[in-house]
């Protein structure tokens, strides 16, 4: 259809410009999912945080540590590892007791700490000294028992044995002991150590007898630890030990 065309004075009146479309209205964040989104984020920071920590704590426990020459640590029976901690501070094995007992937990070792006399290298990392007391890695000590002694010159030299602690309850017969070089930690008890050395000859003696020659005049494991001691006492020389347990 044809328009009118305007009067002058409506065409001299300013046009109003087109009306705005509607805002697009903003939809709200679910609060449930605003505090998901927070708790992720910290859990993250977090995570990163602690894994840094830990990573730190390890590359610091591999670092040479502060002892400066070889040291033996007696660590006691009823220490703890705050109180193993402090004690290797004290003596100068480590230089943070926290950062030793954090090691210990962390690693699962804390519990498997053990009492004992250690031998720790100098510039010992803390890694080297807790795997050392939680593995039971122990100063061995020796003590000799020579051929030719009685049973109770063996026990004699067991109890004037410092390192050995207890009493022994009974004397071994005669020829009940092995001669040997016995290895031992700090603190076992001369008992135990009785008992080991019987048992070592048990064994040996069972394991001779059981190869003995058929026409062995000897009748049992006794007898030949009797003729072992006499051939003993007659001659030192072992070239003559056949000839003269022959006779």
């Amino acid at each position: 259809p044809r328009v009118a065309p305007r009067s002058p004075n409506e065409a001299l009146k300013p046009v109003a410009p087109p009306a705005p479309p509607p805002k697009l209205r903003k939809r709200r964040r679910s609060p449930f999912i605003a505090l998901l989104s927070g708790l992720f984020t910290t859990a993250l920071i977090l995570a990163g945080a602690l894994g840094g920590g830990i990573a730190y704590l390890d590359s610091r426990s591999k670092a040479a540590g502060p002892l400066a020459t070889d040291r033996v640590l007696i660590i006691p029976k009823e220490h703890g590892v705050t109180e193993i901690a402090g004690l290797l501070q004290r003596e100068g094995l480590i230089e943070h007791p926290w950062a030793f007992k954090v090691a210990a937990y962390t690693s699962g070792k804390a519990a498997s700490l053990k009492a004992g006399e250690y031998l720790f290298k100098a510039r010992a990392s803390q890694k080297d000294i807790l795997d050392v007391i939680a593995e039971g890695k122990a100063v061995e000590h020796s003590v000799t028992i020579p051929e030719g002694l009685t049973s109770e010159q063996i026990i004699a030299r067991l109890k004037e044995n410092d390192m050995l602690s207890g009493e022994i309850i009974q004397v071994p017969r005669e020829g009940a002991i092995l001669p040997d070089t016995y290895k031992f930690q700090r603190g076992s008890t001369r008992q135990a150590m009785v008992d080991r050395m019987t048992r070592d000859q048990r064994r040996i003696l069972n394991d001779i007898w059981a190869r003995r020659p058929a026409d062995l005049p000897i009748k049992t494991p006794q007898e030949l630890v009797i003729l072992a001691s006499i051939v003993e006492k007659e001659t030192g020389r072992a070239d003559e030990r056949t000839r003269v347990a022959g006779v």
